[in-house]
């Protein structure tokens, strides 16, 4: 009956290239690859932002968390992520629309230059190749044990190859309108999946699996642990996910091109803020569901810990439940939904890395405008060189040892400060010119690999003392503050600048040039 599971898998993937392919059209100039010309309906745009954030091991790693001890605190996260949400609607959502930018970093080049522009960039690719390369291969641990199930043995570098292909094949063709309409239909499908798992498990367990997971503190959405280190070191502590969340989120959703470039697809900067906000409300949603899923698996194992239940990891729990715990072909839809997490992901990287080298690295290093036909080939060029680069980089994780998923959490870390607060620096300090956003983002970059790799903090838990890295959520607002602070002290040394473009009266929406093929007439 496996065969059937593995019929529905194939059609899935095949089904999915040709409906992208099917909503992309035929693009006839670069920033219709990119942003679609701003026609996209804002709920499909919202759609592709979740889908996008949304990683395989999200998908199977919520449930798990919530069965063994995490309960609700992914949703009490995504609180935190709705705030910086709105912040980002309202803030900085109006330069990129009103301004006509294709790329969140060509408000950086109006503001302070190209340099920036350009190392803003390149920060941007260099990083996004990083994490989605570790994310690439981490998706391939769990779909690597599915197919183990259905009695496909493969490599993790056949699945990586196979994954990448299918999906360079609508984003190569299809541009920005293929990913996002396929980022949809994937986060849908996935998303689908849960609630159709909490139907099953509702059903197995009944209103008394419900009260005792209840009892069991599987329910649980507020971390209310005030004490200081576990604040600092515990991403689910309630001032950790509420307002390092928020800052967090204003980094990952309004100075990083991967989810900006989907907003600006939008046809209004209203729709535009919409898709913003409803993404956060989808997330909260999607954690909710997933979080919900590992809950009643708790009631629906009677509590037994993940050695009893045969598993290697809390990640397991979700797909032996697919496999096992639900009918034949709809197993293989679950799966699916798993193979579209992991393809939603990386078709909106590549086409959003593409992107930023185009609009932000050729125009800023680079005299010359090409034609729109040399700028579409280019792109769809760049497409192919980044998916070859991360399918590569992916496969040589394979061979090693360590915490992927960690690792893939930590790159943000890095560069996240850096990149918020050259926008901010730009808007909250009229004195800073070029020069002091370029040495106050290039210092940033330097303490927070210092922070990130030799901070640690101790932590007494149950009378054993750890040493802990600073969550996550406070590395964006420890280095907003350093490139702010170091950005502000270096303009008081030089006289104001006569404009600041941060500062320009608001235009109307899509009034601004097309900064596609205008950016190097700037130099």
């Amino acid at each position: 009956m496996r065969q059937l599971d593995l019929v529905v898998i194939v059609v899935y993937l095949i089904g999915i290239a040709w409906i992208g392919l099917r909503k992309a059209g035929r693009q006839k100039s670069a920033k219709d690859y990119f942003v679609g010309e701003g026609h996209m309906p804002w709920w499909t745009v919202s759609f592709s932002v979740v889908a996008t954030e949304t990683s395989v091991l999200t998908v199977i790693s919520v449930p798990g968390g919530a069965y063994s001890g995490q309960a609700f605190g992914n949703v009490e996260l995504a609180l935190g992520y709705v705030v910086g949400r709105v912040v980002v609607a309202t803030v900085l959502i109006p330069l990129y629309k009103r301004g006509g930018f294709v790329s969140a970093y060509q408000y950086l080049g109006d503001r302070f230059g190209l340099k920036l522009q350009g190392l803003a960039s390149v920060t941007f690719v260099f990083t996004r190749l990083l994490a989605e390369g570790v994310r690439l291969f981490a998706s391939a641990i769990p779909i690597k044990l599915l197919l183990d199930e259905f009695g496909v043995h493969a490599s993790y570098r056949v699945i990586i190859v196979v994954i990448t292909l299918i999906t360079v094949v609508y984003t190569y063709l299809g541009g920005i309108k293929a990913v996002i309409w396929t980022d949809a239909i994937q986060m849908i499908l996935y998303l689908g999946g849960a609630v159709l798992a909490v139907a099953v498990l509702s059903a197995h367990v009944g209103g008394d699996g419900y009260a005792r997971a209840l009892d069991a503190g599987r329910f649980t959405l507020f971390d209310t642990d005030f004490d200081l280190a576990h604040i600092l070191t515990s991403p689910f502590a309630l001032p950790t996910a509420i307002v390092g969340g928020a800052i967090f989120a204003m980094a990952s959703h309004g100075s990083d091109q991967l989810i900006v470039q989907r907003v600006l697809a939008t046809r209004t900067l209203r729709e535009g803020q919409k898709a913003m906000i409803a993404s956060g409300v989808f997330v909260t949603v999607q954690f909710a569901a997933f979080s919900l899923v590992g809950a009643l698996l708790w009631s629906y194992n009677e509590g037994r810990s993940f050695s009893e239940l045969g598993l290697s990891s809390s990640d397991n729990l979700y797909p032996e439940f697919i496999l096992h715990g639900l009918p034949v072909v709809v197993s293989g839809l679950l799966v699916a939904g798993i193979l579209g997490a992991a393809m939603g992901s990386l078709s909106s990287a590549l086409n959003s890395m593409s992107n930023s080298t185009v609009a932000d690295i050729i125009h800023s290093f680079f005299r010359t405008t090409p034609s729109e036909e040399a700028l579409l080939r280019l792109a769809r060029w760049m497409t192919l060189v980044w998916a070859t680069l991360m399918a590569v980089f992916a496969c040589a994780f394979s061979a090693s040892t360590g915490n992927v998923y960690l690792t893939g959490l930590t790159i943000a870390g890095y560069t996240y400060g850096a990149l918020l607060g050259a926008f901010l620096l730009g808007r909250l300090v009229e004195r800073a010119n070029e020069a002091d956003s370029v040495v106050a983002f290039l210092v940033t970059i330097g303490v927070m690999t210092y922070i990130v790799r030799g901070v640690k903090i101790d932590v007494t838990t149950g009378g054993t003392t750890v040493s802990q890295a600073i969550a996550a959520q406070w590395l964006v607002p420890i280095g907003v503050v350093i490139t702010l602070l170091v950005g502000g002290v270096l303009s008081l040394f030089h006289r104001a600048p006569r404009s600041a473009a941060g500062n320009a009266p608001d235009e109307e929406p899509g009034a601004g040039p097309d900064r596609l093929t205008t950016a190097a007439d700037r130099k």
